[in-house]
């Protein structure tokens, strides 16, 4: 896999796989990293499933070439006939359903864990997309907006279904009415983000959060992103079935029989994924 962001490479996404972590850079720099058209959405799609069914890669970290992380939607394209908007309304409606709309039905539905390394601006659909994933690392340079109504346009990726469930919803309500601009120490203080670092140790640190994470048995960390994710949607009664059943699974595998025999030796245990 390629890595590097920028220069020649044309391909809307690159992707770069070290020792169980993949990362995945956003690669329209000049444009500032916008995720609404058809090319960028189709290859984070297929990147990230792609991902999760491997089940040698541990954890995912996402990230933008150049000085944004995403833009969102492309400003220039918002003209009828651009774009999603079509001069059919009910058409316009069945291209985000197809287009941008996949996004978050995805990182939904993802067992495998997405660190958001947010090197600069995430503005509308960038700030959701960084929303979507689990974890959120800040650069001093990232800023946050919801800002769709700046432009006259309400959330149609979903912001106002993510946004309230990481920063509660009164200063959800606050960043998406007014559309002001978060800059990253106060991302930090809403919890938008759990850690901000300077610029040129961004990486680093994701890559740091990425290696604990992959250091960990595989299926049980899928298992408990997926009762973190269900737990958003679901009564405490049927978590706790889910969580029965799933911790069934993962006292059968391998990796949780290596954890207690290391455990007992007091040794550093070798997880195999099995």
């Amino acid at each position: 896999m390629s890595s590097g962001a920028g220069g020649d490479d044309a391909r809307p996404v690159l992707a770069a796989y070290d020792d169980g972590i993949l990362t995945l850079t956003l690669n329209r720099p000049d444009k500032r990293n916008p995720i609404s058209e058809t090319d960028m959405i189709e290859a984070l799609v297929s990147a990230l499933q792609a991902a999760d069914a491997d089940i040698s890669i541990r954890a995912v970290i996402l990230t933008g070439a150049g000085s944004a992380f995403s833009s969102g939607g492309d400003v220039k394209k918002m003209a009828p006939g651009g774009g999603l908007r079509d001069a059919l309304p009910a058409q316009t409606r069945r291209n985000y359903r197809t287009g941008i709309q996949r996004l978050p039905m995805l990182f939904q539905a993802l067992e495998v864990p997405v660190v958001a390394a947010v090197n600069g601006p995430a503005i509308g659909a960038g700030c959701d997309l960084a929303c979507m994933c689990d974890i959120r690392i800040a650069s001093e340079n990232a800023k946050f907006a919801e800002s769709f109504v700046k432009l006259g346009i309400v959330p149609g990726d979903g912001g106002a279904w993510l946004l309230q469930r990481i920063v509660g919803l009164s200063k959800a309500t606050e960043m998406t009415l007014t559309g002001a601009t978060l800059d990253a120490a106060e991302a930090l203080a809403c919890g938008l983000v759990s850690r901000v670092v300077p610029a040129d140790g961004l990486m680093e640190t994701a890559r740091m959060i990425a290696r604990q994470i992959a250091d960990n048995p595989p299926h049980a960390v899928r298992m408990a992103k997926r009762l973190l994710r269900q737990a958003q949607e679901s009564s405490l009664s049927a978590i706790l079935d889910m969580s029965a059943a799933m911790q069934a699974l993962a006292h059968q595998t391998a990796d949780h029989a290596e954890a207690v025999a290391a455990f007992g030796e007091r040794r550093p245990p070798r997880f195999t994924g099995r």
